[in-house]
């Protein structure tokens, strides 16, 4: 049995119809030569239907009190286990396109999972083109988050295509092999200190009493509501768009892969990092959808931007994770000015938290969140949005990877809308790819494919800010819908002549 912490229990508190808080991966893989693909299919079915020694999380169901996820919550073994519930396998209509692949993870992204069972599903999904399958995995915020996910990713792949699984992922046998193969078993588990017995009060004391590192980015935070200032932190001056009210429970998903060295060269030639190129792609991306609708708030949206703090060889965290906020600066036409000012937004967020240990991250990011648990209880998350949406590069796998002899081609995150947060941008690092995925409510973000194009504009108009020639992009998992979209939409198309588009639209 285990106790779930405070940061995990968040997922459960703050789930509902409207707000499912599973994440789950999209991974395209196409078949080894030679196969029969109804009998490889079969076989992967056969090997993930072992049901003898699961590994944690995934043999564990939820116990809650009298209180339920408001009161102590734990993880127990279940004692009912079923192997053939979690599994499925699913087959697209003909011709298998990504548009219908899709259509379908958006709909198996919409419904919540049961916790009467351990929390999470994995589905093959056979008939696409091109001699393709898909697996769509998905597990509850509460038991991973991404990097998580990632390593248990990488648990089931190999360097070698002529490798063979010869049991499941989900064991404890394969899990331990991937301890080892990472150098972990011989790691001891920390031992609990004074510090994890104390109580809040005592610890606020404590950190006061030393005038730490924690005390003076609580007191920056502060001056940020107060005052005009680089660091962007959640709630604050956070602008109105209809993507930043109350959700509802379908789900929209699109996906695309770009080249990494393309995004980092564009980056290094800014003078910024990976993640301040992709920021400044999506902070592109979303002005120009904006814009078309002649709704682009005159000041810059924000983004939260999840941070990992998990320490190097912890393989067994469920969630550990903390939030910055950068501003996306789409106030900004010009797209070097805005990948100036987001360098400028980031730097302010990730200094605050310099000088913390991750006990102290951990608790800055539970004092300052708190509000989130309230607004959802009061059915004010809607009104009173966090950031304007959310940004997550997670690290995958850095050489080319492949599951059973199936070349791995695609990761592509799905993850999780929020009240106030209608639309999720989610990356994953994989051999020579940047693979996005967009989830959005149904409703409140329309036609969110489109975002897919104008973040190949975006990434162009970097380039020519930066005075490098763009490259073709990849098109692993772009929609044959998406593609006819983009022929409409020149790449030539200036921000100043989208921008008076959209005022004759409004008018």
């Amino acid at each position: 049995m285990s106790k779930l912490k405070l940061a995990d229990a968040f997922f459960l508190l703050n789930e509902s119809r409207r707000t499912p808080m599973h994440v789950a991966g999209l991974s395209l893989f196409t078949y080894p030569d030679g196969v029969d693909e109804s009998e490889y299919i079969q076989e992967l079915k056969e090997l993930l239907h072992y049901d003898t020694h699961i590994r944690p999380p995934y043999n564990q169901v939820l116990k809650m009190g009298p209180l339920g996820a408001t009161g102590p919550v734990s993880l127990v073994k279940d004692k009912s286990f079923d192997i053939d519930y979690h599994i499925s396998v699913s087959a697209l209509p003909r011709p298998g396109r990504y548009r219908e692949l899709f259509e379908l993870v958006s709909r198996l992204h919409s419904t919540l999972l049961d916790r009467a069972r351990p929390l999470w599903e994995f589905h093959i999904i056979e008939g696409l083109e091109n001699r393709q399958f898909a697996t769509y995995f998905k597990v509850h915020h509460c038991v991973v988050d991404g990097v998580a996910a990632i390593h248990f990713m990488n648990s089931m792949l190999s360097e070698d295509p002529r490798q063979r699984l010869k049991i499941s992922p989900f064991s404890m046998e394969t899990h331990n092999e991937y301890r080892e193969k990472m150098r972990l078993s011989r790691i001891k588990p920390e031992k609990p200190n004074d510090a994890d017995f104390m109580g809040m009060t005592e610890r606020l004391k404590k950190q006061f009493a030393n005038k730490s590192s924690l005390v003076k980015a609580l007191g920056r935070h502060a001056m940020a509501f107060l005052a005009p200032t680089a660091l962007s932190v959640p709630w604050a001056k956070i602008p109105e768009t209809p993507a930043n009210r109350t959700i509802e429970g379908a789900r929209r998903f699109v996906a695309q892969s770009w080249s990494f060295k393309r995004i980092r060269a564009m980056s290094k030639a800014h003078g910024g990092t990976l993640n301040d190129g992709v920021l400044a792609m999506c902070g592109g991306a979303t002005r120009r959808y904006l814009l078309e609708r002649g709704i682009l708030p005159k000041e810059p949206l924000k983004a939260l931007v999840p941070v990992s703090v998990r320490e190097e060889g912890d393989l067994d965290s469920s969630n550990a994770i903390a939030f910055i906020v950068s501003s996306l600066a789409t106030d900004l036409a010009d797209a070097g000015d805005r990948i100036q000012a987001i360098r400028e937004s980031m730097t302010a967020s990730k200094d605050n938290l310099s000088g913390m240990s991750k006990s102290e991250i951990d608790f800055y990011s539970t004092l300052t969140q708190a509000p989130v648990l309230a607004f959802n209880l009061l059915g004010l998350a809607g009104k009173f949005p966090m950031a304007n949406t959310v940004i997550s590069n997670v690290p995958g796998p850095r050489e080319q990877m492949y599951w059973h002899g199936a070349k791995l081609d695609g990761i592509y995150p799905v993850s999780v809308p929020l009240d106030g947060v209608a639309v999720n941008f989610t990356l994953v690092s994989n051999y020579d790819s940047l693979d996005f995925g967009i989830t959005a409510c149904r409703r409140s973000a329309p036609q969110i494919q489109r975002l897919i194009d104008y973040m190949d504009d975006a990434l162009i108009e970097l380039e020519e800010a930066a005075g490098i020639e763009s490259q073709p992009s990849k098109t692993k998992a772009t929609p044959k819908k998406a593609k006819k979209i983009r022929k409409k939409v020149s790449k030539k198309v200036t921000v100043k002549k989208v921008a008076k588009k959209a005022t004759v639209r409004k008018s």
